[in-house]
Order: C-alpha cells, then structure tokens, then sequence
C-alpha cells in the first residue's frame, strides 16, 4: 500500500472506532434524559434506580469516548496538512465551534448532573441532563456541517489558491446535510435503545429480582428502537436523490454497493424484528415471552455495525475527493510523510483506540452484569462522618 492509502485506511479504522463512542452517546444521553424526567414528575424511587444504572454507563461510555476524539484531532495536523491550509478557513469553523461551544457546555452540565445528586434543586438537576442531550446533540450538528462541507462545498469561494467562507448560513443549509443529520441522530436513538433493550432482555432472561425494573427499561429501550430505526431508515431513503444530485457517481463502485447491500438487507431484517417485537410491549408480554430476549439479545449490536457502513458508504463514495471537486486526498496529504511514519502512527492510534474500545464495553458489560444494585452514580455520600451521639448522663 502507498502512502495515501495507509492514511486513508488509518483515518478509517480510528474514525470508525470513534463513531462506535458517539453513536451511543447520542442514543442513551435522550433516555437517561426521560427517566430522569419520569422521577421528577412521579416521585417513584425506582425512576431514581433507573436513572443513575442507565446514567452510569452512559457516563463510562462518555469518558472513554473523550479520549477517542482527541486521537482524531491529531490526525488532522500529522497527515492532512494540505486540507488545513486549503480548507481551513471554512472546514475549520464548524470543528471550533463544536470544541467551544458544543463539547465544552456539554462537560461542564455533565459534571454538574454527576455531582448534583442530593445537592442541586429537583429542577436544576434534571434540567442539567437535558443541557448535556441537547450540547451533545449540538456537537452532532456541527461535526456534521464540517462533514457535509467536505461531501458539498457550499458557502465558499477559492481566492489565492484557498478556500474562504463566504457565506455562513449555507453551510447550515447545505443539501448534504439536510438528510444526513437526522439520519445520524436517529442511528444514534435506536443504537441507544438497542443496548438498553438487550441488556434488560438479559436480566429478564435470567430471571433477575429486578423484574419491575427491567421491565419498564425493556419498554423504554425497545420505544426508542422504533422510534429511531423509523428516522434513520426513512431518512435514510431521503438521502439518496440528494445525494445523488450531487454526487453522481457516489453510489457505484464494489466498496459503496456492499455498504448499501449490507444497510438494505441487515437493516431491513432487524427493522422487521423491532417492529413485530414493538406490539408485544401491551400488557408487558415481550417481559414475559422469554424465547424474545435471546432475539434482543443478538440483535443488540446490529445498529452499530449499520451505522458503520453507512459511514463508509457515505466517505467511500466520494473518493478521489477529500473536498468534493475541489482538492483530492493525495493533495491533501502532508508533504513528505513516508510508508513508515504512516504505519508507525497507524499503529499507535489504532491500537490506543481498539484497547479504549476493549475497556468501554467490557466496563459497560461489567455494570449491565452487576445490574442496578451497586451504583456509584448518584449514591448518598458516605464519607462525611456521621453525627455525634450525645453523651448519656446516669
């Protein structure tokens, strides 16, 4: 392989493993969001359960998924100077604005959520989770403005040899990214929903103590599959006279037509079982029907695998291009790098993410597996020591 593909295959394999972190944190950051909702108005505890174990491991998944991203930016500076000093300008603002509005805002209302247990207001504190869904959300947006830029270079002119943002609000209105977006944020709710599904389907499978609980997560994680296999597919379909009436040749080609092949059939197959399943939530019978949890079960990992082949259909697609029509990737590679310093950096960054991607799921596992019964998130503080006990007079 020469130099162009290594790099390309390195951004591939780090942005595909980054992806897996954010897809998820788009799906469980809206339902941890409800359940918190839920107790607020209700008052029953076991909302307040619910609502630290789903939290919880929303919360590891966040962490290492922090980390994943900032492998991604080194990337940008080591191989791909030349779209910075092409398109900098105007693919550089969407990223700012996410690193400073979207990514900061959402740290700083998560931390507030995770150490406001028993100190903010009822109020303030759900409000805080809803700031994160909505930040989080907002990082979407922006992370996708950047991505439709690259598919469709609107709102910019070439002056000098470089590209230069001239209009602002297109880069909102791009045709790239009308469909695009909520595509994404609808993989991201039934990716969200699936793990939830799964997970609850496990317990009840196994004839936990916690029916009740897991019983209402069941319902919940299998409503948001539905609703967000429902967006992502019809969008989905949306996109394709889109994105064909900019891209022409975007879906020909072996690489493309699998990703699609492989979108069409799985996502079609576990579209129909989300659906079939969805009816037997009346009158708790999907709780109750063992021989559907093994099926929940299995198809729990399938919206990840899609939404990795949506992403490789939609980058694949658009090859020789890095800038559609403007700047190819050979262009935008850094002069002078070499076989061995692209492998050497491939290997360090595929290897820091795969290991990141290893701990995320086995923690996550790990915590499914212990169910809601020891959770850190949320507990009452137990090092403040206790009261004094008054002295007894005999």
């Amino acid at each position: 392989m020469d130099v162009v593909d290594l790099a390309r295959l390195q951004f591939a394999v780090t942005g595909n493993l980054h992806f897996l972190f954010v897809v998820l944190t788009l799906g469980l950051a809206p339902l941890v969001a409800i359940m918190h909702t839920r107790l607020v108005i209700s008052g029953n505890p076991l909302y307040e359960r619910m609502t630290r174990f789903w939290g919880q491991i929303y919360v590891i998944n966040y962490a290492l998924g922090i980390f994943t991203g900032l492998v991604m930016e080194f990337q940008f500076g080591l191989n791909w100077s030349g779209l910075t000093s092409y398109a900098g300008d105007v693919f550089g603002t969407p990223l700012a604005l996410e690193t400073l509005l979207a990514f900061f805002l959402e740290s700083t209302f998560l931390g507030l959520w995770i150490f406001g247990w028993h100190r903010l207001p009822r109020g303030l504190h759900v409000a805080c989770i809803w700031l994160v869904t909505l930040t989080a959300y907002a990082s979407a947006l922006f992370i996708m403005v950047a991505n439709s830029f690259l598919q469709h270079p609107a709102a910019a002119v070439e002056e000098g040899g470089r590209l230069v943002l001239r209009d602002f609000g297109a880069l909102f209105t791009n045709p790239s990214l009308v469909a695009a977006l909520p595509h994404v944020l609808g993989a991201g709710v039934w990716a969200g929903g699936s793990v939830v599904a799964g997970a609850s389907a496990y317990h009840l499978f196994r004839r936990t103590a916690e029916r009740e609980f897991f019983t209402r997560s069941l319902r919940i994680g299998m409503l948001a599959a539905f609703v967000g296999s429902s967006v992502t597919v019809w969008f989905g379909y949306t996109q394709f006279d889109k994105v064909s009436s900019i891209q022409p040749d975007k879906f020909k080609g072996v690489v493309p037509g699998l990703g699609i092949a492989l979108m069409m059939g799985l996502g079609q197959l576990v579209l129909l079982v989300v659906w079939c399943l969805v009816p037997l939530l009346f009158r708790d019978l999907l709780a109750r029907w063992r021989w559907t949890h093994p099926v929940l079960m299995v198809i729990a990992p399938a919206p990840f695998v899609l939404v990795i082949a949506g992403w490789l259909t939609r980058e694949v697609g658009r090859q020789p291009w890095l800038v559609y029509g403007k700047l190819t990737v050979a262009d935008a590679l850094t002069p002078g790098l070499t076989p061995a310093a692209i492998t050497a950096s491939f290997a360090a960054f595929a290897g820091v993410l795969g290991l990141l991607a290893v701990v995320d799921w086995t923690l996550i596992i790990r915590a499914v597996r212990r169910g809601p019964g020891e959770v850190a998130l949320g507990a009452p503080d137990q090092s403040a020591d206790p009261a004094p006990t008054p002295a007894h007079s005999f």
